[in-house]
């Protein structure tokens, strides 16, 4: 089958296009002929190997492990493991696996959901981390309630489009940050408000808010904590710095300290990767409530041009690789 395949840790560079064998699946997994597969920046932080305590975390100290990247994936089942019970050759299903930038792709069965009716494949690849990620940040550490004031930094983003309209369907006023040339893309998503970053201060005090999400920024944690109210929560998904340690998620574990120190709950989210809350966004696309943002979609074999796209910073909502069924195999 056609994949794309990393020998070392590098920049896009390293990606190849290559002919290998269909991946062999467990008891417990999935395997899905993958129709469409998503880009996030984690891909680019696993292909980097970048900061180096992602090394650390069973990816592989000197090359990867996984030589095929990917792991957001929409597809149809080919085959299943003798413990699988939810699926069956030819469903239709979305959710994270292995190697989903090829033609198949192993995935455990608690990591995917069915297929909403209503996305294509390219749209359902782009759901589950990003959409998880969005989902776990607002409900699980942000408590958010209706009538809250929320800000969401990187509303533009992968998991920023997410968020706006999650925000939005737990019924919060939403308020995005995004640079001018995302300013109607946030709008249309449904924020009641967005700051071009550009040209306005989100922390000049004029407006403090219950909940902010500050998504793969930078910003300091005193300047967060200046524009929540006293009892707000500042949650901290990712952090981008050039840093070759630590890469920007210094913040993320200090903020737990400062915690017990003010009024304020400072911390960070974990994505779980879980089906449960894959249904529970499955509900909110079929309601109509949530829609994947899709800026652009490449064939496999452009798979490096559109990580690159990613970490150019140039992406509005997701960006989506589309598997050519007819010539992967």
């Amino acid at each position: 089958m056609k994949a794309i395949v990393q020998d070392t840790y590098g920049p896009a560079d390293v990606l190849r296009l290559a002919d290998i064998d269909k991946p062999v699946i467990a008891d417990d997994e999935v395997l899905v002929h993958v129709h469409a597969a998503g880009v996030d920046r984690g891909v680019w932080h696993l292909m980097t190997g970048l900061p180096y305590p992602v090394r650390l975390m069973g990816y592989g100290l000197r090359a990867p492990k996984t030589t095929v990247p990917g792991m957001d994936v929409a597809g149809v089942v080919e085959a299943v493991g003798k413990d699988v019970t939810r699926f069956s050759p030819g469903d239709e299903v979305f959710g994270i696996g292995k190697g989903a930038y090829a033609a198949y792709a192993r995935a455990p069965e608690d990591k995917l959901a069915p297929k909403p009716a209503t996305l294509t494949f390219e749209q359902a690849a782009a759901v589950a981390i990003s959409g998880l990620t969005a989902l776990q940040a607002l409900r699980d550490h942000g408590n958010v309630q209706p009538g809250q004031k929320v800000l969401i930094i990187g509303a533009s983003g992968g998991v920023g489009t997410y968020a706006v309209q999650l925000a939005k369907a737990f019924g919060a006023h939403v308020t995005g940050v995004c640079s001018t040339a995302k300013v109607d893309l946030v709008r249309s998503l449904g924020a009641d408000h967005v700051i071009d970053y550009t040209r306005d201060d989100f922390s000049d005090g004029a407006q403090h808010y219950d909940l902010i999400l500050d998504i793969g920024g930078n910003s300091s944690l005193s300047r967060l904590r200046h524009a929540l109210t006293p009892t707000g929560t500042l949650t901290i998904v990712g952090g981008e710095t050039d840093g070759r340690w630590l890469g920007g998620y210094d913040r993320v574990l200090r903020a737990p300290l400062l915690s017990l120190v003010v009024g304020q709950k400072l911390g960070g989210v974990v994505c779980s990767e879980n089906h449960e809350d894959m249904i529970v966004l499955s509900e909110l696309i079929e309601a109509g409530k949530v829609t994947p943002a899709i800026d652009r979609t490449y064939p496999l074999r452009e798979a490096a041009e559109a990580i690159r796209y990613i970490e150019e910073g140039h992406a509005r909502g997701k960006v989506v690789i589309s598997v050519d069924a007819g010539g992967s195999r």
